[in-house]
């Protein structure tokens, strides 16, 4: 007797004539972290998942303007836990991460660029621009869907965001020094 089965196929619910995909495991995470960060008064920056499905780790990272503490994270941590273990839609143990995206932190969006206008940042990207595809100077502005960067190497660059590979602030502390005194 042969027996044929299907792996890797993503569950299809019928309703009526329409078809529904079940939400990404991804989508879910980052909507129980949207509410979770927004409920506790805190700012939802991004989420990564990491590793396998048998073995994965889920990263979510919040801010708040006048930073972070362990209490926030613990707090935060603790609602999407709790959704998330409620909802039962992770097939296997998982490892939870909520953290504050450091001093370096990452950029993930346009919206992260506007935010951070005036500061020091790096930017690789997917392709070369005028030559070069990593970039080291400080945002100047957010035009539409370019960043205008200053490079330290090329002067003004328009870097349009879908070329942006991975973006992070640079902290500067002889800058950060001066601003104490």
């Amino acid at each position: 007797m042969r027996r044929t089965c299907w792996v890797g196929l993503v569950p299809t619910f019928y309703f009526g004539l329409k078809t529904m995909q079940r939400e990404p495991i991804a989508e879910r995470i980052d909507n129980i972290a949207i509410k979770a960060a927004e409920s506790n008064g805190v700012e939802f920056v991004h989420s990564e998942i990491l590793g396998s499905k048998r073995n994965m780790t889920v990263r979510i990272y919040i801010d708040k303007p006048e930073g972070v503490t362990l209490d926030d994270c613990s707090i935060v941590s603790r609602a999407i836990e709790e959704v998330i273990d409620a909802d039962d839609f992770i097939p296997s143990p998982y490892v939870l991460e909520v953290s504050s995206p450091g001093l370096e932190r990452p950029l993930f969006s346009i919206k992260d660029f506007e935010k951070f206008t005036g500061k020091k940042a790096k930017v690789k990207t997917s392709g070369e621009i005028d030559g070069q595809a990593n970039f080291n100077g400080r945002i100047v502005s957010v035009e539409g869907s370019e960043i205008v960067f200053e490079d330290k190497t090329k002067g003004t660059v328009r870097i349009p965001f879908d070329k942006v590979a991975k973006a992070n602030l640079k902290v500067d502390l002889s800058e950060e020094f001066k601003k104490k005194r």
